[in-house]
């Protein structure tokens, strides 16, 4: 665009409009990447019909919500003074349980009912490693007991308590399953090295109310709202994700470039799968896009806010400079990640 990288004296270039101009003309494409990637994944999850309700359809037995009293039929409608629209509301104020008594309310045959409950306390063991179907670790949390141990990104575990893997990841979600089970031996691959670690399964404590919803009417208000509330949640993972990236939960070894995409794509399962995979890399560009590092559509909406402020525009040679140094950044972190995605692969 005339005006963008240099300067113009054309009344109609991009140096000439005025800065809320240009800032609208930099987001604009990251815009519609969001917005297409929304509209994809609302018209898949709408047209998909299957949606969970806030009504009980059973109580778990020897769960909280049954000693408690409550009741196939109930309506959800409010935890701890949340509103309770649907089991994602409820999943998601669960997450949060510590084990102290929640206030639920429910309507029960046009009544409101209040029922102090203290939820269900379940232990699981996690290791903080997550796996591809080969054996190949993906992903390793920050500060889990994996990552004290050791184990990085792309190792591939051969070996489980000496016995071999053949690249069935079921053999260690089972292992790790076992009741009475602690210190396992694993035997990992990682390059030309086999190293042998032994790794302690973490204890994390799960709250649970214990309630089995039933399924929502299939009418198209209800396709709407789910399809609203499922694109919601979507689009808010994906900012979580790159928040993740920036305070250092996710490291950078667990990126994936055009490579890794590729290969991705390649394994979807169905039309749908691929679609949402599509709704899934448009709005991770677009949210990407706008973040301010030089070089990217987020860097320059910065420098024009900084212009803003400042009420004079930054030296030419300074902006290029700048915009140099940040895809020199980005070419870099793209190799890398080409690199890793590489080793994923062989």
């Amino acid at each position: 665009m005339e005006g963008e990288d240099e300067t113009s004296e054309d009344e109609r270039s991009f140096s000439k409009a005025s800065i809320p101009k240009r800032i609208a003309i930099c987001a604009a494409g990251a815009i519609v990447n969001i917005i297409f990637a929304v509209i994809v994944y609302f018209i898949v999850m709408a047209a998909s019909g299957v949606y969970i309700s806030n009504v009980v359809d059973s109580t778990i037995p020897g769960y909280a919500a049954e000693q408690a009293g409550i009741q196939s039929g109930d309506v959800i409608v409010e935890l701890n003074g949340e509103k309770v629209g649907n089991k994602y509301d409820l999943d998601d104020i669960m997450k949060n349980a510590t084990g102290e008594e929640i206030l639920v309310k429910v309507q029960r045959n046009g009544e409101t009912l209040e029922f102090n409950i203290t939820p269900t306390e379940v232990q699981s063991k996690v290791t903080g490693m997550y796996l591809d179907d080969k054996c190949q670790v993906i992903m390793v949390d920050k500060g889990s007991s994996s990552e004290k141990q050791g184990i990085q990104a792309n190792d591939v575990i051969t070996k489980i308590n000496n016995e071999e893997t053949n690249g069935d990841t079921n053999k260690i979600i089972e292992a790790l399953q076992q009741e009475g089970t602690g210190t396992i031996l694993l035997t990992i691959q990682r390059g030309n090295a086999e190293i042998n670690i032994e790794l302690t399964p973490d204890y994390v404590s799960t709250y649970y109310l214990g309630v089995n919803m039933k399924m929502a009417p299939d009418t198209f208000l209800n396709r709407c709202y789910y399809g609203l509330v499922e694109t919601k949640t979507f689009a808010f993972s994906i900012v979580d994700n790159v928040k993740q990236l920036f305070t250092g939960n996710v490291g950078i070894d667990q990126m994936t470039g055009p490579i890794g995409i590729g290969e991705m794509v390649s394994q979807t399962n169905g039309f749908r799968e691929f679609i949402y995979l599509m709704a899934l890399i448009s709005i991770s560009l677009g949210v990407t896009n706008l973040l301010p590092i030089p070089a990217l559509d987020g860097g320059k909406i910065l420098i024009l806010l900084i212009e803003a402020i400042r009420r004079k525009p930054m030296k030419q040679e300074n902006e290029i400079n700048i915009q140099l140094l940040g895809f020199s950044i980005l070419i870099a972190l793209s190799i890398y990640v080409s690199y890793n995605d590489i080793l994923r692969l062989f």
